[in-house]
């Protein structure tokens, strides 16, 4: 039973690799003939102060356009633009 088991799951985990194997280099390779678009996104700023009492203070930075790739999977060394719109404020904190 055990080594059922354990077979098993060797095998999904072999499977799901390569699902994102494939995904990765399908989503490279469509990015790559579609001749590397990209794109903008305007994010939003803020740093996190922290101050006594557990007491946070937010300062807003600015707006900034940030360059994006248009695919799935971070491609070129940029994040996809889907990811920068569900996320357009971004902080840091000190």
């Amino acid at each position: 039973m055990m080594r059922w088991l354990m077979r098993w799951l060797q095998r999904a985990v072999v499977m799901l690799a390569v699902v994102f194997v494939a995904a990765y280099g399908g989503d490279f390779a469509v990015f790559k003939l579609r001749g590397s678009p990209q794109s903008t996104v305007t994010v939003n700023r803020f740093v996190t102060i922290p101050l006594k009492g557990n007491k946070q203070e937010f300062d807003y930075l600015g707006s900034v356009d940030v360059p994006c790739s248009i695919s799935l999977f971070p491609q070129a060394g940029q994040t996809p633009c889907w990811q920068l719109r569900r996320h357009v404020n971004q902080g840091t904190n000190l």
